[in-house]
C-alpha cells in the first residue's frame, strides 16, 4: 500500500490558491502529525480487492482521512486536550473561535475530495458518515447520567468509530462493479471491524500508561465516559461504591477515581472486553473469508486480527 498511501497524503494536501493561508498550513501541521492512516488502508484494500478505479479510491481514501482528521480537531477541543501523539493540538495555539472554523474547512475539504469521486452513492454515505459522528458527539455532551449499559456503549462506539470504518469498506465497494451482497458483506466487515477496534481503545486506555499513551490512564472514565471494561467491572461488582460514586457523577474525587482504575486494572474485565472484540473480529472476518483468494481479501484478514494485536 505504501505507493497508494504516498498518493493519499498528496491528495490531502492538494489545495486552491483561494483557501486562507493559515488554515491550509494548519491543515498541513495536522496531516504531517502522523497517524497510522488505517482508514485509506482499508479502503485501498477493499479497492483492490473489487477492482474499483484505483485514481478514485485514492481520493475517497484522502476524503475519509481528512473527515477523520476533522473529528480530532473538533474532539480534542471539547476534550481540552493541548496534545496528540506528544504534538501541540491546534487548539492549544488557536483561539476556540478559530479551531471550531479549521475543523469546519477540514470537512468541507473532505466532502469536496467525496464529491470528486462523481458517485451519489458515495456522496450520500459520506453525508451520513458525518451525521451520525455529530449525533453521538452530540448524545454524549447532552447525557445528564452515567449510563454502565452496553447497548448504549454499543450505539456511542458505532457513532464515534465503527461508522469511519463502515465509510472506509462500503464506500469503497460502491465504487467498483461488486454486488449488492458483496457491498453488505463489506459494510458488515467495516461494522465488525470498527466496534472491535474501539473496543481494544478503550482496553488500552485502562491499560497503558501515561508516559506511551500521553494522557492520564482511564482518561474517559475521569471524564465520566463510562467504556466496556467499567461496564463490565458494574456488572461483576454493583456494589462497588467507588463505581457507583462515578456513576453518580463523583468522577472529580481524585483518590475515588484512583482506587476504582486499580480496581478495574486489576480485575478479569479487561480480559473479559478483550474477548468481546475478539468476537467482533471473528463475525467480521468470517463475513469475508469466503471470498475469492487474493492478496487483498488475506491483507484484511490480518488488517482484522491486528486491531486486537495492536498496543499503544
Amino acid at each position: 500500500m505504501e505507493n497508494d498511501l504516498i498518493l493519499v497524503e498528496k491528495k490531502m494536501h492538494s489545495h486552491s490558491s483561494d483557501y486562507h493561508t493559515n488554515l491550509q498550513q494548519a491543515l498541513d501541521h495536522l496531516i504531517a502529525s502522523g497517524g497510522k492512516r488505517l482508514r485509506p488502508v482499508l479502503a485501498l484494500l477493499v479497492g483492490k480487492m473489487l477492482g474499483a478505479e484505483t485514481e478514485r479510491v485514492i481520493t475517497l481514501a484522502a476524503a475519509i482521512e481528512l473527515l477523520h482528521t476533522a473529528t480530532l480537531v473538533h474532539d480534542d477541543l471539547i476534550d481540552g486536550s493541548l496534545l496528540r501523539r506528544g504534538i501541540p493540538t491546534l487548539n492549544s495555539e488557536w483561539s476556540p473561535a478559530a479551531t471550531v472554523l479549521a475543523g469546519d474547512f477540514i470537512f468541507a475539504r473532505a466532502a469536496e475530495l467525496a464529491a470528486e469521486t462523481e458517485s451519489i452513492d458515495v456522496m450520500k454515505i459520506f453525508a451520513r458518515t458525518l451525521s451520525t459522528i455529530v449525533t453521538g458527539e452530540i448524545n454524549q455532551l447532552f447525557s445528564r447520567k452515567r449510563v454502565a449499559n452496553r447497548q448504549e456503549y454499543y450505539k456511542r462506539i458505532n457513532a464515534k468509530t465503527a461508522s469511519m470504518f463502515v465509510l472506509a469498506t462500503k464506500a469503497t465497494a460502491l465504487l467498483s462493479e461488486a454486488n449488492g451482497e458483496v457491498i453488505h458483506n463489506m459494510e458488515v466487515y467495516g461494522y465488525h471491524v470498527g466496534m472491535a477496534f474501539q473496543i481494544v481503545d478503550d482496553i488500552l486506555d485502562f491499560t497503558g500508561e501515561q508516559v506511551t499513551v500521553g494522557k492520564p490512564v482511564a482518561s474517559d472514565l475521569r471524564q465520566g465516559i463510562i467504556t466496556l471494561p467499567a461496564i463490565y467491572y458494574n456488572e461483576l461488582h454493583p456494589d462497588d461504591e467507588n463505581m457507583q460514586a462515578v456513576l453518580d457523577g463523583n468522577f472529580y474525587n481524585d483518590l475515588l477515581m484512583t482506587n476504582l482504575i486499580n480496581s478495574i486494572r486489576n480485575s478479569d474485565v479487561i480480559e473479559k472486553s478483550m474477548n468481546e472484540a475478539r468476537n467482533f473480529i471473528e463475525k467480521g472476518v468470517d463475513t469475508i473469508s469466503e471470498f475469492p483468494f487474493s492478496a487483498e481479501r488475506d491483507a484484511l484478514i490480518d488488517f482484522a486480527e491486528y486491531v486486537v494485536d495492536r498496543d499503544i
